[in-house]
């Protein structure tokens, strides 16, 4: 007898999956970590004690994997706040907003870029379109990007792929050949070069050359560091913890 085809929401494993394996990290300031960090390490800025991390975490892989809505965020972000008598800076919209898409689309981008560069979807779909997002105050530099074809061994997607900043909401489609000539698309010559404008990390004391575009730490792609990688990141990360909490994160992390 067959079976009655049913439908619903599928699960992004790979996203779920990235966001899991996220390590709490307590901070201070949005800087604390920067670009391939954030693949191995959980952070909200202000949030320096571990159970308001948890709790946050915790809100947050509910909206990876349970589609959680915004407004149903923000009443879990005023029982965290209440709970812990949490202070933190911004407008209560504005920081709940920023928290929530900022780790949704950094986990849905690593989920995404798993999937593309699956080697049997890489062989059949090697070419990557650069699509602009509908932001209400859409940056000129990423609507120029919108329509761009590059294979996906470019350099150019290493510090372009999506998210490109804060509130970006751009992201980059797989395209077989055949995908091309259906859609009248063409590979371009050349990668677009905006140029670089300087960035001085007040944590560090560095400045950073950035690409035109870019928000400072966004120039990276969310899930591309590898495996090998995790133990000297997160090491690098734990430093920068107050002491009496890295011995709490080392076990966390399993070093």
């Amino acid at each position: 007898m067959a079976t009655k085809a049913e439908w619903g929401n599928l699960l992004f494993e790979e996203a779920i999956a990235f966001f899991r394996s996220k390590v709490r990290i307590p901070t201070e300031r949005w800087n604390d970590l920067l670009q391939e960090e954030h693949d191995m390490g959980f952070m909200v800025a202000g949030a320096t004690k571990a159970e308001l991390l948890t709790d946050f975490q915790s809100a947050i892989d509910s909206a990876i994997a349970e589609g959680t809505t915004l407004e149903t965020f923000r009443k879990e972000f005023d029982n965290i706040v209440a709970k812990h008598g949490w202070s933190y800076k911004g407008a209560r919209g504005w920081r709940s907003e920023v928290i929530y898409s900022t780790n949704i689309r950094s986990a849905y981008q690593a989920g995404r870029f798993q999937q593309m560069t699956d080697p049997d979807v890489l062989a059949y779909r090697p070419n990557w379109l650069y699509q602009h997002g509908d932001s209400i105050r859409p940056r000129p530099l990423h609507q120029s990007w919108s329509g761009t074809v590059l294979p996906a061994s470019d350099p150019w997607w290493e510090t372009h792929f999506t998210p490109n900043g804060w509130g970006c909401k751009c992201r980059v489609v797989a395209l077989s050949d055949r995908d091309l000539k259906r859609r009248e698309l063409t590979i371009a010559k050349a990668a677009p070069d905006d140029g670089t404008y300087e960035w001085a990390n007040k944590k560090t004391g560095e400045l950073l050359e950035m690409p035109n575009g870019i928000d400072p730490g966004w120039n990276y792609t969310p899930g591309r560091a590898p495996a090998r990688d995790r133990e000297r990141i997160l090491k690098g990360m734990i430093a920068g913890v107050p002491k009496e909490l890295q011995a709490l994160v080392r076990s966390e992390a399993g070093l």
